[in-house]
């Protein structure tokens, strides 16, 4: 390809890129307007008031990407203090938000914990009761064996024990509908909680508020990082269009004409027919014979353009071994060169011979 020199180190990012990116985008905003609508719409029961402060939760958020997104075009402009106000806008914006989002997290959160909490009051309600007749049971036992010792077993002892057949029956029916009870699963964010308060050794509330404030901020920081992305594939993508770059593509080869041969002929009228008719004139206008690879071998010898050897001859010549045989054979017999006791052969000249 053709490129100009002002071409940019790296194209635009393809379609596919793009719509990752947007994708990607459009989720963490999404997000972050839910979690904001969450804490907004549960200040008031008021339908009207509802979707006033839901309308105020989405223009906050979309507020503030939109500031975070004009940070870059004015740095960009190298406009520093209106993008130090921009950045300050963005900033409480982004607290607002982070606030937002800390609260309906944390209220979700909240949600999800007072329903395994009413699940399992249920559960301790049953224990309770089953324990109470429990103990019940056993103080009938007490007063039995104050009747087997007083001799009453006949007035005494067999009521007691009608009212424990009693008692473990009831006893059975609500370890019944206990065990009938829906199991309730903790969730994975709860158990995450849960473990974060026993590895940090702090209380459940604690482990919670921190785990939402960092879920918050993240979910801010990675919606503006891809706003941010957005904002500069833009102005690159641009910036690339404005350089214009030559490329296979845009290379139109019709704008470059055919060379064009050469229309000017020598007219006979213009030299004398004695100059054109000249037989020296006519000799040098006459090509030269190619020389022989033989010659060619002895000039290249002559004037040390070539090693005396058959294989710098061979490379040189461009030829093969039996015709650079033949050449060196003849080269003996003519004693232009000679052949030393090593089977190297010595170069002695034309004139020598």
């Amino acid at each position: 390809m053709l490129y100009n020199q002002n071409l940019p180190v790296r194209y635009p990012k393809g379609t596919f890129a793009m719509w990752t990116v947007y994708s990607f985008t459009g989720a963490s905003i999404l997000a972050s307007i839910v979690f904001s609508l969450l804490l907004f719409l549960s200040i008031d029961d008021d339908p009207l008031m509802q979707v006033l402060f839901g309308g105020l939760a989405v223009i906050f958020e979309l507020g503030k990407f939109f500031a975070w997104y004009e940070v870059g075009e004015r740095k960009a402009r190298r406009h520093y203090a209106g993008a130090f106000s921009a950045f300050a806008f963005y900033a409480v914006l982004a607290a607002i938000s982070i606030g937002g989002s800390v609260g309906g997290i944390n209220s979700a959160t909240n949600k999800a914990q007072n329903h395994v909490n009413v699940q399992q009051s249920k559960v301790n309600t049953y224990n309770m009761q089953i324990d109470a007749i429990e103990k019940q049971i056993e103080l009938n036992n007490v007063a039995a064996e104050k009747y087997i010792q007083m001799e009453r077993i006949a007035t005494g002892v067999t009521r007691i024990q009608k009212a424990n057949d009693k008692l473990r029956l009831q006893q059975q029916e609500l370890a019944t509908e206990r065990d009938s009870l829906p199991v309730v699963s903790q969730g994975s964010v709860l158990g995450l909680i849960d473990s974060l308060a026993k590895s940090l050794n702090i209380q459940t509330q604690t482990a919670q508020l921190g785990l939402v404030v960092f879920l918050s901020v993240l979910l801010d920081f990675f919606a503006a990082f891809f706003v941010g992305l957005i904002g500069e594939e833009l102005r690159f993508r641009n910036q690339f269009r404005r350089l214009n770059p030559i490329t296979i593509d845009a290379y139109n080869r019709a704008e470059h004409r055919d060379p064009e041969l050469l229309t000017h002929q020598i007219n006979r009228s213009e030299f004398g027919t004695s100059e054109i008719d000249d037989p020296v004139i006519a000799e040098a206008q006459e090509p030269e014979e190619p020389k022989s690879i033989y010659e060619q071998a002895i000039e290249a010898l002559s004037q040390n353009q070539v090693n005396c050897s058959k294989r710098a001859m061979t490379r040189f010549l461009k030829t093969n071994s039996e015709e650079v045989d033949e050449i060196f054979k003849k080269l003996l017999d003519e004693g232009f060169v000679s052949k030393k006791p090593n089977n190297h052969y010595q170069w002695h000249g034309v004139a020598e011979c």
